[in-house]
């Protein structure tokens, strides 16, 4: 997988070309382009290319060996099961205990000779739920690459595929195929760069925030992501894992409450200054101010005694701190 998607990222743009260019880009084996023409020949096959094998792969699933096989022999794959939130599960498991199942399940064959479940794994939860003992599926003949390849695709372009999940796949995809970078990712998959970097604002969360999501991965969009992995940076850590955990535990806890939760705090204004009047008959003789510690004596009248009036005051402190 991982020297498809290097292929993939190297060559996939949206170009327009030919039909007649396309037929023959099909068929040539791929070369270094050398000129511009070339080049937007090359990357629009690229795509066709990978439209007819992911054709060609459903060909295969359809002539596999269909069957009711035993449950307690499938086995899930890490990173091939959909996450569903309660409410969805719940509705597919009722759902599934009214009606047959009307899509079969994919399965690869093992060498224990048991299954490896390559698309359906919550179906086959949900039977074993249920105490079915049995499920309708397909054997499919694909390598270990393809199959895990067609589950990503299916995976990521599912409607109800959270924002964290298409990170999560984005992440291992990543890993994969030899440190893709998001402009080669986007390529490769078929996304705008803006979409695939949106996608990656959760790499700024916290690790502990990660774990809490990959209970309920619903719960935050990368929009709020973006915001939480900022105040992470800025220091606030704690109180993004907090917002997370509550966004994961409290159903009524919106996202824009916990990014509020973690957003930096106003600076407190200081009190205003306070003024004391010293009068002398009727006339204004001072005022004393006073603000962030500071203490200030203006005088109104007599203002050639500034000097005599400091070092009454410097007399009167020292005083004080000699009681």
């Amino acid at each position: 997988m991982a020297s498809w998607m290097k292929e993939q990222a190297a060559r996939a743009k949206n170009i327009q070309v030919t039909a007649e260019d396309k037929e023959k880009a099909l068929d040539a084996q791929p070369v270094p382009p050398r000129t511009a023409p070339g080049q937007l020949m090359q990357l629009q096959a690229t795509a066709e290319r990978q439209r007819k094998e992911i054709a060609d792969l459903k060909v295969q699933l359809d002539r596999g060996a269909r069957a009711k096989r035993p449950i307690s022999k499938l086995h899930e794959v890490p990173g091939r099961r959909r996450k569903l939130t309660a409410e969805q599960y719940a509705e597919l498991k009722a759902n599934l205990a009214k009606y047959p199942l009307v899509h079969p399940v994919i399965l690869e064959a093992r060498e224990d000779g048991e299954w490896n479940i390559n698309a359906g794994n919550n179906r086959v939860a949900i039977y074993r739920d249920l105490g079915i003992e049995e499920i309708d599926s397909i054997v499919s003949e694909m390598e270990p690459d393809q199959a895990e390849r067609l589950a990503f695709f299916s995976n990521l372009f599912a409607p109800s595929l959270s924002d964290y999940e298409k990170y999560w796949h984005f992440q291992r995809l990543q890993e994969t195929a030899d440190a893709l970078t998001q402009q080669e990712l986007a390529a490769a998959v078929g996304l705008s760069e803006s979409h695939v970097s949106k996608i990656f604002a959760f790499d700024g969360l916290p690790a502990e925030a990660k774990v809490a999501l990959e209970e309920r991965p619903d719960r935050l969009g990368a929009d709020a992501a973006a915001q939480l992995s900022r105040a992470h940076s800025e220091g606030r850590t704690r109180e993004v894992i907090n917002a997370v955990e509550r966004l994961v535990k409290e159903e009524r806890y919106t996202q824009k409450e916990a990014v509020s939760s973690v957003q930096a705090k106003p600076a407190t204004k200081p009190p205003p200054a306070e003024t004391l009047v010293v009068k002398h008959g009727k006339r204004n003789y001072c005022e004393i101010t006073t603000r962030g510690g500071v203490i200030g004596v203006r005088l109104k009248v007599e203002a050639e005694r500034a000097n005599e009036w400091a070092k009454e005051i410097q007399a009167l402190i020292e005083s004080k701190l000699k009681q």
